[in-house]
């Protein structure tokens, strides 16, 4: 059943939880959903099979929560104090947390926010180089607003499909500006696990990034920044790590 936590400003945010022991945290990437990225590719499912609950919010703009327009809704910092209040509304006060794409810069943004609240952090199709700072945002408008197609393909790839399933417009392009350069910084003293696809260039240097760290680092050959989710592998490596 869908539960909401409430910001001071009134921003709800949607989320399910399992009923288990030490649950995690999951969270989902930009112009996707909880159910897209956690229960469709098996996740929720394996961590219940694992006897462990999962978290599911749906970052604001997206899913079931609710959708402001501004920039400035979207920074890091205020995603971040969304998974908090999720967290306060589940009386729980340390968890481990796994996200995926933009959801990776999402919970390491926890982490700096609410260091004592993060266990062990797992960062998935992330790398040093974060994507929307690479987009035109003149273009991005162009596209959502007009369906004026951008030179940069990236940037239909990833809004065509959204835009198609019905995302709020205004939203996304908010989201896209506030989200631009938040960085994978992680405080020291949280054991990180990296995972990225050996096809997929989004994470582009994130094994230095690694090792820079002494962090744990996983690479899925073959696998591309969209099939990656459902990788056993990857599944069965965050739990590992997780323990």
């Amino acid at each position: 059943m869908t539960d909401f936590a409430r910001r001071l400003d009134g921003v709800r945010i949607a989320f399910d939880a399992t009923q288990a022991e030490r649950p995690v945290l999951l969270v989902h990437g930009f112009a996707s959903t909880a159910a897209i990225t956690w229960d469709g590719t098996g996740w929720v499912r394996a961590l219940e099979e694992a006897g462990r609950g999962a978290i599911t919010p749906d970052l604001r703009g997206h899913g079931r929560s609710d959708k402001p327009h501004r920039a400035a809704d979207y920074t890091p910092l205020q995603l971040a104090a969304d998974l908090v209040a999720v967290l306060d509304t589940l009386e729980l006060d340390q968890v481990d947390v796994i996200g995926y794409s933009m959801g990776s810069r999402v919970v390491a943004a926890l982490a700096r926010l609410a260091p004592e609240r993060v266990r062990r952090i797992v960062l998935g199709g992330a790398g040093p180089l974060e994507l929307f700072e690479t987009w035109n945002l003149d273009a991005v408008n162009r596209f959502v607003i007009n369906g004026d197609v951008p030179s940069d393909p990236t940037i239909a790839a990833v809004l065509g499909p959204a835009i198609a399933a019905g995302a709020d417009r205004e939203a996304l392009v908010a989201c896209v500006q506030g989200v631009a350069g938040c960085t994978l910084d992680v405080p020291a003293g949280i054991p990180q696990l990296f995972v990225a696809g050996g096809a997929d260039a989004i994470p582009a240097g994130v094994a230095a990034l690694a090792a820079e760290r002494g962090a744990d680092y996983l690479e899925l050959p073959g696998r591309t920044h969209l099939n990656a989710l459902t990788a056993r592998e990857f599944k069965q490596a965050a739990l590992q790590f997780l323990a």
